[in-house]
């Protein structure tokens, strides 16, 4: 079986802190709670205040990732 290992990129991602955002933030009958909508492969997805919000490499879309699951998969790059 082949194996690969993930590609070291570098990435600007922003951790959502529950304010205002390009695309607005929504408080409707699914969650009272203050959360964005985003369709990420072809799937609805809810973000909630801490998600992080990654640029894929065209830089032209974004994908949503939980605090624990990007705390296992990146790290910080301290220049």
């Amino acid at each position: 079986m082949r194996k690969f290992r993930k590609k070291p990129v570098v990435i600007e991602p922003e951790q959502w802190d529950g304010g205002w955002h390009q695309k607005g933030i929504c408080s409707c009958i699914t969650s009272p709670r203050p959360h964005l909508h985003t369709i990420h492969d072809g799937q609805f997805v809810e973000l909630t205040k801490g998600d992080w919000i990654i640029p894929e490499p065209d830089g032209k879309h974004f994908y949503p990732c939980k605090p624990d699951i990007f705390e296992k998969t990146y790290e910080e790059v301290v220049e």
